[in-house]
């Protein structure tokens, strides 16, 4: 969708998604085990929570692949938000809320008190363990009984040293090849959006929010799985994982 500024917000989505397959290769089969757990467990027109959504990455596969479904957004960055804006605008089904999920009030911002799942993508490492803890517990206050809980995520088991820099060391130098043959990393694609005069003024917010990189954890899958359950959910464990990259799921 062009808007009247002139920004071609589907080519700002499509951009987004190519920076981040060039981090991750098979996001796409990722966000597909996600969407097949969601209608496993809480059918084809689930109420979604879209956790940190960012431009929206989940909420557009949701509404895609289930047309039925409806999506709250919540996420604190501007830039990613207008793009969210511009790609959802007139669509009843989506609602965006700006919310910080450091601030221990931030469901009151929401419009419903329950989510039949609620869904996060590569977003969480941003928090350190002890408010990821307790975010997982109001997370768990959001989902309904026999509702779920996603967060596909780095997880790194530092149980595993030789493995771990064998992948990484791998994953880095195909992402180096890439770069090579035109493939844009974090840092191009926000000085590109810097450019944009519809996402100048919210990209220089953001990086005032965020600064330039996370400074969060990367705890295990297990650490994931025994915090959701010590927080209220009744399972938990992976549905998914690659080399660096795991799809836990939690049922309340």
């Amino acid at each position: 969708m062009t808007t009247s500024t002139g920004t071609d917000w589907a080519a700002w989505q499509e951009s987004w998604d190519r920076q981040q397959e060039w981090y991750m290769p098979d996001r796409e089969e990722r966000f597909r085990i996600m969407l097949d757990m969601v209608e496993a467990l809480v059918g084809t027109a689930p109420r979604v929570l879209d956790l940190a959504c960012g431009t929206g990455s989940i909420t557009a596969r949701l509404l895609r692949r289930f047309p039925d479904a409806t999506s709250t957004g919540v996420d604190l960055d501007p830039a990613l938000l207008a793009i969210a804006h511009g790609t959802f605008g007139g669509d009843d089904r989506v609602r965006l809320v700006n919310a910080d999920l450091k601030d221990p009030d931030w469901p009151a911002e929401l419009p419903y008190d329950s989510y039949d799942a609620v869904l996060t993508a590569t977003a969480l490492h941003w928090l350190h363990s002890e408010p990821l803890a307790a975010l997982y517990g109001q997370v768990a206050g959001l989902v309904r009984d026999g509702g779920v809980f996603m967060n596909a995520d780095h997880m790194i088991d530092d149980t595993t040293p030789r493995i771990n820099a064998a992948e990484r060391a791998q994953r880095h130098a195909r992402m180096d090849q890439a770069k090579r043959d035109g493939a844009l990393d974090w840092a191009d694609w926000w000085r590109l959006a810097a450019q944009d005069p519809a996402l100048a003024e919210p990209t220089a917010r953001r990086f005032e929010i965020y600064g330039e990189h996370a400074d969060g954890d990367v705890p295990s899958a297990a650490w994931h799985a025994r915090t959701l359950l010590a927080q209220g959910f009744g399972e938990a464990r992976p549905v998914w994982c690659s080399p660096s990259d795991t799809l836990l799921l939690a049922v309340k």
